[in-house]
């Protein structure tokens, strides 16, 4: 397997390539920076493998949800690299790559993981620990206020925290406090644990890329 993966859907910007038993990683977590970042990791990340795009057999894309301009930019560099390599892409759920990172540095079986989204909400997604410790849904990736998350009351576990939209909305963590342990210590995705979700019966051709976006809107009006 020779695959690239990327994701910019947060503040971090983060590469990684794998190449058999062989991963060659980049990951920098700086704000309104990916656009300079992403294309000099890329080339690094492919030159230390000794690699070219048309050796790969995909690109994965970390898909969202998240930042609408951190995800264009990542779906706007796979497609020209996959279009240009005659390569598919394998979308991957930012959200399922943390708590995949999450389910292999701890012994917890469940994780609700939330990120930023603005306008007072997170883009929360529930997982359980499944089969070979990957990430199942427990329910739909959605955007989430600052209230009850209303699947924690059907189960017995508590949920391990992850995502920067917990330090984000401490508020959200003192709403649900009964059914979380811990603080977030995976805040944002990496492109690694992309790659260890990446299934190659999900790729798809670049022009069908469709970002995870969950809102439409992207702004608020300003009070009057």
């Amino acid at each position: 397997m020779k695959r690239l993966a990327l994701d910019t859907s947060s503040l971090a910007c983060t590469v990684a390539l794998r190449t058999g038993d062989a991963l060659f990683e980049r990951h920098e977590e700086k704000p309104r920076e990916h656009t300079q970042l992403l294309m000099p990791m890329l080339r690094e990340v492919l030159e230390e493998a000794d690699a070219a795009l048309t050796d790969l057999d995909a690109i994965v894309l970390g898909n969202g949800p998240g930042s609408f301009i951190g995800m264009r930019i990542a779906a706007s560099v796979a497609q020209g690299l996959a279009f240009g390599a005659g390569l598919k892409i394998i979308p991957v759920s930012s959200l399922a790559a943390v708590a995949a990172e999450v389910f292999d540095q701890t012994d917890t079986n469940q994780v609700a993981v939330a990120q930023d989204a603005h306008m007072n909400e997170v883009y929360l997604g529930l997982y359980a620990r499944g089969e070979g410790d990957s990430p199942q849904p427990i329910a739909s990736e959605r955007l989430q206020g600052q209230r009850v998350i209303e699947e924690f009351a059907n189960h017995d576990q508590k949920f391990a925290v992850a995502g920067q939209g917990w330090l984000r909305f401490p508020e959200l963590a003192a709403i649900n406090a009964e059914w979380i342990s811990g603080e977030p210590k995976v805040l944002y995705p990496r492109a690694a644990w992309l790659l260890a979700l990446s299934d190659f019966s999900a790729a798809i051709d670049p022009k069908d890329i469709q970002p995870a976006y969950l809102r439409q809107k992207v702004a608020e009006k300003p009070a009057i």
